[in-house]
């Protein structure tokens, strides 16, 4: 709330120069009230007015004070914030650096789990279409009708059934030794995210009470301002103890954490490595079975394709098809 003109009125603490007709505010979160003291009318017909909101040695409370207030003292005063570098640069570089590792190494296994559940999730409807697709092949009506046809449908049939067994087979493995890792894996970051905030709050409270030491360093060494000055630190001390704390286990086990990654998947992807392998092994020998149960003996590729496009160029050549 902005300070309220007042007439007639000069609120001038410690001989400071403000501007005239202004207050402070008295929306009660600023302790620096007007207090009306016993007029001397040998000096002044108007009131005299004392400010509150002033430490011992007499000098106003920023702190204390709303921000109006605070613009008008012209007292460059910023709360919580240390002269003394607290945190070396050094610290503070390789405390982002490993945390910036970390939620790069967050991001990728978020990425890796999706990339890997979309895979399986495509090859399971790949076996499940293709099974569709020889069983709506085995009710076709030519199957009635030709015995040949009916013998290839059914071995294709066969095949595919195999194949989506072994594809289940594959996915099952994938799920239970990649996929299920890497979600253990990724459930960790909300806990190291968590430490992180929690060192972060505990260097902002060392901020401030570190600042508060050193307001009352600055003031004139009067008994109250001593002894202000020593339960300042006081509080200082282990809210110092518990940052430096915080800051050296983070830094301590990031790396750590970040470095075990290797061990801890390399079995995840080797066991991906084998389940492909065996897969594509099995597909291997399926489909040479089946290869061997349609091939013609003595027919190319080349002499099915011709006999094809034959037997395309007289379906063609029916009235029914022709071209008006």
């Amino acid at each position: 709330m902005r300070c309220k003109p007042r007439k007639r009125k000069t609120w001038n603490p410690g001989g400071k120069n403000l501007r005239r007709g202004r207050k402070p505010c008295e929306d009660g979160g600023c302790t620096a009230k007007v207090e009306a003291a016993s007029p001397d009318l040998s000096k002044s017909k108007a009131p005299v007015e004392t400010v509150s909101g002033r430490d011992d040695d007499g000098t106003p409370d920023p702190s204390e004070m709303c921000w109006e207030c605070v613009r008008q003292l012209r007292i460059p005063f910023k709360i919580g914030q240390p002269k003394k570098q607290i945190v070396p640069k050094t610290v503070e570089r390789d405390f982002e650096r490993e945390y910036g590792k970390l939620q790069q190494l967050e991001e990728q296994t978020k990425r890796l789990q999706k990339d890997l559940k979309k895979s399986t999730d495509a090859d399971l409807a790949m076996s499940k279409s293709a099974v569709k697709i020889s069983l709506d092949l085995l009710s076709n009506p030519l199957c009635e009708q030709d015995q040949d046809f009916l013998n290839m449908v059914t071995a294709l049939d066969t095949a595919m059934k195999r194949m989506d067994a072994f594809n289940q087979e594959k996915v099952n493995q994938i799920q239970k030794t990649v996929i299920e890792p890497l979600k253990k894996f990724g459930s960790v970051f909300p806990s190291l995210n968590m430490a992180v905030k929690r060192r972060e709050q505990a260097l902002q409270d060392y901020r401030r009470l570190q600042a508060k030491v050193e307001k009352y360093e600055e003031k004139e060494k009067t008994g109250p301002v001593l002894a202000k000055l020593h339960q300042a630190r006081e509080e200082l001390r282990p809210v110092r103890d518990d940052f430096e704390a915080k800051n050296k286990q983070l830094l301590d086990e990031m790396p750590r954490f970040y470095n075990s990654r290797l061990d801890y998947f390399q079995p995840s992807f080797e066991s991906l490595i084998r389940a492909q392998v065996v897969y594509y092994s099995e597909m291997h020998k399926i489909f040479g079975d089946l290869t061997q149960q349609l091939d013609q003996p003595g027919h190319t590729d080349e002499q099915r394709e011709r006999e094809n496009e034959a037997r395309l160029s007289e379906l063609r050549a029916l009235s029914i098809v022709a071209d008006d």
